[in-house]
């Protein structure tokens, strides 16, 4: 069966438009046109543009889509097998956060109290699953399956006061590594050496032992990882690489 344009933006719930957009960037190319002028798309057109969607809604943008599906060894049976395991894993998300915003409610309706850890565990795994889809690769790399789940366990369990500490300690070492580089002052001195000690409090929070390889090792990928530099020196450039200065000089 093939589709016009008209046919197939309806088929997909998208506008024609964007299926004329498509095929100017080379996305998506009809199977064929008419004499006419009238764009037709046929069955492999038709599951492209589903691959397509699928990836938009992951957060590509197209030009990352176009490179994806048009790679040599693109699988489309792999790709739609790791789609499904993505929305799965939203779907557990989505449920607990479900969960909890049902707990809350019940409980406000004079319904059956909440303990302290009910009302934040689902955001704790969120933040579990955010930092595992985002670096658990290069942490189980680097360090183990078993130090990266002991991490992750760890972090699950702690208590409310414990998290706030914990999200207040970061506060104030992101906060100490500014007024230490407005200041000038170096990373193997004094206050280097104090906020490389915060730093160590902070990653007791969540690491199961303590070794100076690791904490050097750790903060070696400050630079070497954009995603870390682009995380604390969002605000003030050049905070990554003095904790990182900080941290070989403490721990050499």
């Amino acid at each position: 069966m093939e589709y016009t344009v008209k046919a197939l933006a309806e088929l997909a719930g998208v506008t024609p438009r964007a299926l004329r957009w498509y095929d100017r960037k080379g996305l998506l190319k009809p199977r064929r046109t008419t004499e006419a002028g009238y764009r037709l798309y046929g069955p492999r057109e038709v599951d492209r543009l589903q691959d397509i969607l699928f990836y938009k809604e992951l957060g590509l943008d197209l030009e990352a889509v176009r490179e994806i599906l048009d790679a040599p060894g693109f699988d489309r049976l792999a790709a739609l097998q790791s789609h499904l395991a993505e929305l799965e894993a939203r779907r557990e998300r989505l449920e607990a956060l479900i969960l909890t915003v049902e707990k809350t409610i019940d409980e406000a309706r004079g319904g059956t109290p909440m303990t302290d850890k009910e009302k934040f565990e689902a955001f704790k795994r969120l933040a579990v699953e955010a930092n595992e889809e985002q670096y658990g690769g290069e942490v189980r790399e680097k360090y183990g399956r078993e130090a990266a789940e002991g991490s992750n366990a760890k972090f699950l369990s702690m208590t409310e006061e414990e998290h706030s500490q914990w999200k207040a300690l970061e506060a104030e070492i992101l906060s100490a590594l500014a007024a230490a580089l407005r200041s000038g002052e170096d990373p193997a001195g004094p206050e280097g050496r104090r906020i490389a000690e915060l730093h160590r409090r902070w990653l007791s929070y969540t690491w199961t032992a303590y070794t100076p390889q690791a904490h050097r090792g750790l903060a070696e990928l400050y630079t070497a990882d954009a995603r870390f530099t682009a995380y604390y020196d969002k605000e003030v450039p050049g905070r990554a690489a003095f904790l990182r200065d900080a941290v070989r000089a403490y721990t050499e």
